[in-house]
Order: structure tokens, then sequence, then C-alpha cells
């Protein structure tokens, strides 16, 4: 079995070997890649892979450079592994190769939230940038984005259950891992601010607040959206309870004395 990871890091073994010659050859690790997690899953026409990877190259090198690709994936991962469907096809055999990605997407499709929350560990083939295919390019920061908000979403909504059923110390924690993901969206930073206000820990918000100002203004130059400074207004301005402490009357009587 092949182990292909692609979420907040790339790695790529076979039976606990890692394949550094694959990992090593940027385009053909992202025509792997496609051929692994692309939707729909399954068999890829050739010319797909054509104008995705070598779009500026005649139609004989460029198919003899996908042949070359396809050559050096079976010699790399296996022949049993990278399958051809006539001459039009090309795919990985069903059971071969374990992925991360498609893992998360099974489980986010599912509605298994925290299994898919528990797989996304970063962005999708972080790093990986394939040179002269600009079309490959558009598809890999497609999928990033796609996943990425696929996850956000996915912990917006354990945030919403956790709430209502009033396990605010767990709400914190998944609307944490959202910030984490994301630590510039205003909308995940209101959240875990909402959130660490309603368990009791309004510093907690405001620190959540503060670190985010200095993201945004070291980042784009930008402060927070209206809607974040009103409620970091809120919490500054709403009157904190102040404890009074109770004296026993015995203790009265004795300090009269």
């Amino acid at each position: 079995m092949i182990d292909f990871t692609t979420l907040g890091t790339v790695d790529l073994r076979r039976d606990g070997e890692e394949l550094r010659s694959v990992l090593l050859q940027p385009k053909r690790l992202a025509v792997l890649a496609y051929l692994v997690t692309a939707s729909p899953r399954g068999f890829h026409s050739r010319d797909t892979l054509l104008g995705l990877f070598w779009p500026d190259l005649d139609q004989e090198r460029a198919r003899n450079a996908m042949r070359q690709a396809l050559h050096f994936l079976r010699r790399s991962v296996g022949d049993e592994v990278v399958a051809s469907r006539g001459d039009r096809e090309i795919g990985v055999a069903a059971g071969t190769i374990s992925c991360d990605a498609v893992a998360f997407d099974e489980a986010l499709a599912a509605g298994r939230l925290e299994e898919a929350a528990g797989l996304y560990r970063g962005d999708f083939l972080p790093g990986l940038y394939v040179e002269e295919a600009p079309e490959a390019e558009r598809w890999l920061e497609a999928e990033r984005a796609r996943r990425k908000e696929g996850v956000l979403e996915a912990l917006r909504t354990l945030v919403a259950q956790e709430e209502e059923g009033g396990e605010l110390r767990a709400a914190v924690l998944w609307a944490r891992r959202a910030v984490a993901i994301a630590p510039t969206d205003d909308g995940a930073v209101r959240r875990l601010m909402t959130v660490l206000d309603r368990a009791g820990e309004p510093a907690a918000a405001l620190d959540a607040y503060d670190q985010l100002v200095h993201r945004l203004r070291e980042e784009f130059g930008v402060p927070p959206s209206g809607e974040t400074i009103r409620l970091v207004n809120e919490i500054r301005n709403r009157p904190r309870e102040v404890a009074v402490a109770t004296v026993a009357p015995e203790s009265l009587a004795t300090a009269a004395a």
C-alpha cells in the first residue's frame, strides 16, 4: 500500500519507505496527485492531463512528455498503481493508494465533521508549484481553497453544535482550531471571541482581537471589519460584576468591640 500525505505536508511512502524520486519531481508529483484526488474519482482523459500539465508544447512533444511522466510514475510507485483504460484514459487502480485528501473529502461529504477536522492538517500540497502549467496551478489553488473552506465550514458547524449543547469548552477548542487555520479571517476570530466571552473569558476574547489586529496590520495593512470592532467594544464596555465580600455578623460585633 502507498501512503500519500497531501494536507499540511507532502509525503509519499510505499510500505513505510519514502518514494523520494517522485517527491523531487514537482510536475510528476502533481500528475500523481491529480490522478489520486481530482473529482470525479476514477479515470481521467489523457487530453485533460495534456492541457493541464503540458500546455506549452505541441501535441507530439506534449504526448511524449506525458508518456515519460507516466512511465516514470509506474516505475516509481508500481505498474499496478497507475492504470490505463483503453488508449484515452488514465487513472489510479482502486485500493492501491491511501490519501489523506481523499479521506478528508469523503468524511466531509458524509458529515463526519470531527473526522474531517482531524484529517485537515494544512493546505493541500503546500509549496508545490508546477512550472509552465498555469491550468495545473489554477487547479491546485482551487483545490486548496475548496478544502480550506470545507474544513472551516465544518468547524463553524461544530462550534454551533457545542454552543447549542452548552459545551462551551468544546466550542472554544473548535473555534481556536478555525483561527489556527485562518488567522486573518474576521469571522473565525469573531466566533472565537464570542464563545470565549460566553465561557467567562472576556480577557482571552480581547487577546484574540489584539492578535487579529496585529496580523491584519502586518500582512495587509488594514484594520479589522466594523463588525469585529463593534464586538470588541461591546465586550470591553460591558459592566463587570464586582465581587463583594460577605462579613458574618459576629465578625462585625468583634470589630466594633
